[in-house]
């Protein structure tokens, strides 16, 4: 019998830290098998920068839509996701926790924590790091409506002011975002 490859040799194959060879790969084979999820998650905090942005891709595709075993181990790791999130030192890594962190059940001081983190964000080097920043704190409004109208707000800044993608992004999100409170206006 043929001994399957642990998920971190899987994760490990690629040309460069940014190589995605084997994420929808792997991705199929933890929604598949959803007690894989936690080798899964672990690998977010390895060493080798391919292995750990793989990682991140992964995580990203499966909380696109989670099946609920899944769900649940999501939810799981959700208090260390939170605090991989502050300290993620690759810049994939990174931009995907901004898009994978609103997608985990939170509760509303958890939502301001992960926003808080966010912000930081806007800093970073990275234009894609920057912009996918944006599209988490768009979605953390789902679990702190309160925090709609500064949200508005940076996005209306960053649509004049941000990189071109930021703009872009910026303004597509406000497209969102404004179009349920224009409709209840009326």
């Amino acid at each position: 019998m043929v001994q399957q490859a642990d998920l971190r040799s899987k994760l490990a194959v690629g040309r460069n830290a940014l190589d995605a060879t084997r994420v929808p790969e792997v991705a199929a084979l933890v929604q598949a098998q959803p007690r894989k999820a936690p080798r899964l998650l672990e690998l977010l905090w390895d060493d080798d920068p391919g292995v750990a942005n793989r990682a991140a891709d992964v995580l990203e595709l499966i909380s696109r839509d989670p099946a609920p075993a899944l769900r649940r181990v999501l939810a799981e790791f959700k208090e260390a996701l939170l605090g991989l999130l502050p300290d993620a030192r690759f810049i994939k890594l990174r931009w995907n926790l901004a898009f994978t962190i609103s997608r985990l059940p939170l509760t509303v001081p958890e939502a301001r924590r992960a926003a808080a983190v966010l912000h930081t964000y806007l800093e970073d080097k990275s234009s894609i790091v920057k912009t996918n920043a944006l599209q988490g704190l768009a979605e953390l409004t789902r679990h702190d409506p309160a925090s709609l109208p500064a949200v508005l707000d940076l996005l209306r800044i960053h649509g004049r002011s941000g990189t071109p993608a930021m703009r872009a992004r910026s303004r597509l999100l406000l497209a969102q975002l404004e179009k349920p409170r224009k409709t209840a206006a009326k």
